[in-house]
């Protein structure tokens, strides 16, 4: 295992920072902010916030509801286990509550995630894009969980084989510099021998309060973002989020060190994260000349354009995501839509985001250096 800093609550944050911890106070564990939430901090468009994601994998019930005891099985000194995650641990009663119902086809009234938030971009209105900019990811601590429960994932009636509810993989960060590392788990339960792959840290949910009245439920992504699980949502990424409720309330969690797009098993490499985000705030007037009518979330990468599509059925969300990226490209660069569909065809990935989350996810890759130059 990488020895590196345990970045507990507060420390090591950098002077000046606005900084905003995961506590009782500013957490909510299952459910997403709706509009009727009030928000833990409040910032002007522009303004960077650091903040402390705490992963729920190795906190939660099924895993015994103590990170102490979980972590200590597998080798972690109490000193690196986030004392943030045996706070929630201890108040976990309280910040589930009972006021809301469940929904079909989810185990429990909540979800598993721990979200942070929510964060109020003074002046957004209903109609505005909130724009998330991902600055900066590092990993808190160097361990995580992969885990397979509630006959979920892409198997449902395969795993967890052998009659187990649950099944939860420790994995390991054996590198990590300047923003790139790897990682390892073993072959198979006390195996010496193990098998590698690159880390791209993540915030699996991102996202802005709902309208109305009723926190939506963690565990589904849906016009207003949180569970989208995109994998290129890492350091250097932008999510254009439309705007429900004013002041946007938006909040972030389920963080990754890594995942393979589709999340097949339930979870991917889930592991707390310390991000730097930037919030900034397009109007609008602006949002539909330079985006057309987001009818959900909408990411961007220094190499891509990221339209999204959500439903149920993987198909629909197929069909959504095509749909939406035919509305960018015609807005954003003119494209009649019969171009724009031959050219997706042609030459645009449709990459599966996960398909273990009720509410399934696709996003495309459109490249934007096959368009320089042709802007307008």
């Amino acid at each position: 295992m990488h020895q590196q800093t345990i970045l507990q609550p507060g420390s090591h944050v950098p002077d000046g920072a606005t900084y905003l911890p995961t506590t009782v106070e500013t957490a909510y564990w299952g459910r997403l902010p709706c509009a009727a939430d009030r928000a833990v901090l409040s910032v002007d468009p522009g303004q960077e916030v650091v903040v402390d994601t705490l992963s729920h994998e190795g906190i939660l019930e099924d895993q015994g509801g103590d990170p102490l005891a979980y972590f200590a099985e597998r080798g972690v000194a109490e000193n690196a286990v986030l004392a943030d995650a045996v706070e929630l641990t201890g108040a976990r009663r309280s910040l589930l509550g009972d006021r809301v119902p469940g929904l079909p086809g989810v185990p429990g009234a909540h979800g598993g995630h721990v979200v942070t938030g929510p964060i109020e971009v003074r002046g957004a209105r209903p109609g505005d894009l909130l724009a998330i900019r991902v600055l900066a990811t590092e990993p808190r601590v160097p361990y995580g969980v992969i885990s397979n429960r509630h006959g979920r994932g892409a198997l449902p009636d395969e795993y967890p084989a052998g009659g187990v509810d649950s099944v939860s993989v420790f994995a390991e960060v054996d590198s990590w510099s300047d923003g790139a590392g790897r990682g390892s788990l073993p072959l198979f339960e006390g195996s010496e021998r193990r098998v590698g792959f690159d880390l791209h840290p993540f915030l699996g949910i991102m996202g802005v309060a709902a309208a109305g009245d009723e926190r939506p439920h963690s565990v589904p992504p849906g016009p207003f973002g949180g569970n989208i699980d995109i994998n290129l949502l890492g350091a250097g990424a932008t999510l254009y989020l439309p705007v429900q409720a004013a002041g946007a309330l938006a909040y972030v969690g389920d963080p990754h060190f890594a995942q393979g797009d589709g999340e097949v098993a339930l979870t991917a490499f889930e592991a707390s994260l310390r991000v730097r985000l930037g919030f900034d705030l397009i109007p609008a007037s602006d949002a539909v000349a330079t985006f057309g009518e987001l009818a959900g979330p909408l990411a961007e990468t220094a190499e891509f354009l990221v339209p999204t599509g959500l439903d149920r059925d993987l198909d629909v969300a197929v069909q959504n995501c095509v749909r939406a990226a035919i509305a960018l490209l015609e807005v954003r660069y003119g494209m009649s839509p019969a171009h724009a569909y031959a050219y997706l065809s042609a030459a645009t990935d449709f990459d599966i985001s996960q398909v273990v989350d009720v509410v399934k996810g696709v996003h495309a890759r459109i490249r934007k250096a096959d368009f320089a130059g042709e802007r307008g």
